[in-house]
């Protein structure tokens, strides 16, 4: 009887482990302890619009790309990009994108609006790997005056 007991107590522990570092993992904790911000620049060299369906501007129509990524400043390349937007609406100028950008610590993946007639807009973040595993927060899509876009990654612990 005794030794039952003992098995079952040692039972009841591991199980409350694995509950644990379960539920620790599950958490989406990126590690972050307080709110992170990381600037790059894109160079948009191989943006190319693919039309599809109507001739045209129209809904559905693609513009796939894999761009460079530069620092902050703008003078050293470290990272690059990779992915889609679709055309949601040529009469609003409106893009759904999503897309991974490649940086030195991980990869962060973004999704939301291009909108034609901005220079800014918002996007999700909806993930990553590395320094940048189970990220949150949003990116902030700027186009500057040089022609190449600041992604200003805001990230949330």
């Amino acid at each position: 009887m005794r030794r039952t007991l003992v098995l079952m107590a040692v039972a009841a522990v591991a199980a409350s482990a694995l509950t644990a570092a379960a539920v620790a993992l599950g958490s989406g904790s990126s590690g972050l302890t307080a709110p992170a911000t990381v600037h790059v620049v894109e160079h948009p060299i191989t943006d190319q619009v693919i039309d599809i369906g109507a001739k045209g501007d129209s809904p559905g129509d693609q513009l796939p790309f894999n761009n460079p990524i530069f620092d902050a400043d703008n003078d050293s390349k470290v990272g690059i990009d990779q992915g889609n937007c679709v055309r949601a609406s040529a009469v609003h100028g409106r893009w759904e994108c999503m897309w991974t950008t490649y940086l030195p610590r991980g990869q962060v993946t973004v999704e939301g609006p291009f909108l034609d007639a901005s220079t800014t807009t918002q996007l999700a973040i909806t993930g990553g790997t590395g320094g940048y595993s189970n990220a949150r927060g949003w990116m902030t899509l700027h186009l500057r005056s040089d022609g190449n876009f600041d992604f200003i990654f805001h990230f949330q612990p």
